[in-house]
């Protein structure tokens, strides 16, 4: 017996909420006295398994087979419940991005099991096969108390609602490579190319991020944005508002359509603050609104704000960091 976590990576590059999972799964694996077992797929993958250990990982299941050489969601479902055939995991977990929700998905409609997306790690409570968990859902305005029967728990888990946490005592991580069966009908999805955007950090992983909505007025607008966002080391991201107009592109989008981040700081400018932008960017640890309107969602949610032009408040604040570090 044992919890399995599925590890997702980006060409051999273990993503950042993978280990959020792993975290996930140890407590789960630890309340049930059972290893905490890994799952790569693509031997792409192999080198990130000493990455794992630190996070209590006993084994690493490494699938490798031809239609694994890049992302397949039905390739990489296969070789999951392959898996699950041999090794008989009490739960798989997996992240919550939209890789891990499709990988789990396609699982679980594979096997013919319940699905549980996004959930929180508080509170669970593991039974003989029933679970009571509580989830995210309709993008973070509401918290479901749910119950699960099931033979194997299948469940991701909210991206940025765990810090992802080594243990004193690192797990082996003994790698097994294996060889999944999986069926030619997997190859009906696969990546035929791909557009490179510039290297470096992204909305998901910024230390800081600058949100620029509405109020920037224009694509132009977005300069002194980026200019701060230099300044600082961060990205520079937007509101559905913004995209909607034009003005940036979707990728550059924070919010329950866009990217969820979790930001050491979120500067947001001009931005109203919907629900639904709220939901991608309450995830970050410090928010400061700049806004004209004190009355706005934002404002008051933020943990600071600046009732002021924001054409005005983010050069000043850029020349004040040039300023600072002299």
């Amino acid at each position: 017996m044992s919890v399995l976590v599925f590890v997702e990576h980006d060409r051999g590059a273990l993503v950042p909420a993978a280990f959020e999972a792993l975290t996930y799964g140890r407590t789960i694996a630890e309340s049930l006295g059972v290893p905490l077992h890994a799952v790569t797929v693509g031997a792409a993958a192999d080198a990130g398994a000493p990455e794992l250990g630190p996070f209590g990982v006993a084994v690493v299941h490494q699938a490798h087979h031809d239609l694994l050489t890049d992302y397949s969601a039905d390739a990489s479902a296969d070789a999951v419940v392959d898996l699950i055939a041999s090794l008989a995991p009490q739960a798989v977990i997996t992240c919550g991005t939209d890789r891990g929700n499709e990988v789990l998905a396609h699982v679980g409609a594979i096997l013919d099991l319940p699905f549980v997306a996004n959930a929180l790690p508080d509170e669970l409570e593991p039974g003989a096969g029933t679970w009571e968990l509580t989830r995210v859902r309709w993008g973070g305005s509401l918290l479901e108390r749910t119950r699960v029967t099931a033979p194997v728990l299948l469940a991701s888990v909210a991206v940025h609602a765990v810090d992802a946490a080594p243990v004193a005592v690192p797990g082996d991580a003994s790698p097994q490579p294996f060889a999944p069966l999986i069926t030619p009908t997997a190859a009906v999805t696969v990546v035929r190319d791909r557009v490179e955007r510039t290297a470096g950090v992204t909305l998901a992983t910024a230390a800081v991020v600058i949100g620029g909505g509405r109020g920037v007025g224009s694509a132009d607008g977005f300069a002194p944005l980026e200019d701060l966002a230099r300044e600082l080391g961060g990205v520079v991201g937007c509101s559905r508002a913004v995209t909607n107009n034009g003005w940036r592109n979707h990728t550059d989008q924070v919010g329950q359509t866009g990217t969820r981040i979790g930001a050491d700081l979120y500067l947001a400018c001009g931005i109203s603050g919907a629900i639904q932008h709220w939901v991608g960017a309450s995830g970050a640890k410090c928010i400061v609104a700049i806004n004209t309107d004190r009355d706005a969602n934002m404002v008051t949610k933020a943990d600071f704000a600046i009732v002021g032009d924001l054409h005005e408040v983010v050069p000043a604040i850029t020349a004040a960091v040039r300023a600072h570090r002299g």
